[in-house]
């Protein structure tokens, strides 16, 4: 294995920080959270945890956080919460790509709730 030169290096940790900035949470007011349970990845969350990223680093929403966590609700998964200052927390359910891509650009960006995927939970 070839050894990496210091400016090979140096981009790699720069690529790296990168992308740990997009975790942290200081200075963030919204906080997105993608239920990766078992049956969350079988229905789709993965793809829902990549689109909701990818999107949110096109629209360059530095305000949002976004993050995974087990299981949330498992006959509605994939399942999105969304929790802002303004609309406290939203629960989406049975999210799509598609949705993950309406949940960036209407509630994220238009700050509107899609309440075709709104469902109910118990706290």
């Amino acid at each position: 294995m070839p050894k990496l030169t210091r400016q090979e290096l140096d981009k790699i940790r720069a690529r790296e920080e990168e992308k740990l900035k997009k975790r942290d949470i200081h200075g963030k007011t919204t906080h997105v959270v993608v239920g990766m349970g078992t049956q969350g990845i079988s229905a789709g969350a993965k793809n829902v945890l990549n689109a909701l990223s990818d999107e949110i680093e096109k629209a360059g929403l530095e305000n949002v956080i976004l993050t995974q966590t087990g299981l949330i609700v498992s006959d509605k998964a994939p399942v999105v919460e969304v929790f802002s200052p303004e609309k406290g927390l939203v629960v989406y359910g049975n999210v799509s790509v598609k949705d993950a891509q309406r949940i960036v650009k209407e509630h994220l960006l238009e700050n509107k709730i899609l309440e075709d995927k709104r469902i109910q939970v118990e706290e």
